[in-house]
């Protein structure tokens, strides 16, 4: 005989587990990714027809380099968030699986940082 309460059993078990961790940190994602993809497509749209070094001047700019930054991070993100659902959905064998997730995350992780490097020396002027 069990003194736990059938809440109580039932916790954390079950299809649930962290399901609704993932769907809000892919909705507030998607909603930085709409805040963040609106300001640089304001930003460029507002320079028109600007030469290479205007763009590139404005990218050394800290504002504009630390939200270029995010963009990366944010996006990087919400594409492992949801190409995590679908292989969960789809890829039907555990260890296949776990294999896609471990080397979508890694390829994800290894764009985030190519990225932000790319920003970062565009941001300090490192010359190619």
């Amino acid at each position: 005989m069990s003194l736990k309460s059938p809440l109580r059993r039932v916790t954390y078990l079950g299809s649930a587990k962290g399901g609704s961790g993932h769907w809000f940190a892919q909705r507030m994602s998607a909603v930085a990714l709409v805040l963040l993809g609106l300001w640089l497509v304001a930003a460029l749209a507002t320079m028109g027809g600007a030469s290479h070094a205007n763009v590139v001047a404005w990218l050394s700019s800290p504002v504009a380099a630390a939200f270029a930054v995010l963009l990366v991070l944010v996006a990087a993100w919400h594409a492992v968030l949801g190409l995590q659902v679908v292989i969960e959905d789809y890829v039907g064998a555990k260890g296949q699986r776990l294999a896609v997730l471990i080397v979508v995350k890694f390829v994800f992780a290894v764009a985030a940082v190519i990225g932000v490097l790319a920003v970062l020396r565009i941001a300090f002027g490192v010359a190619a």
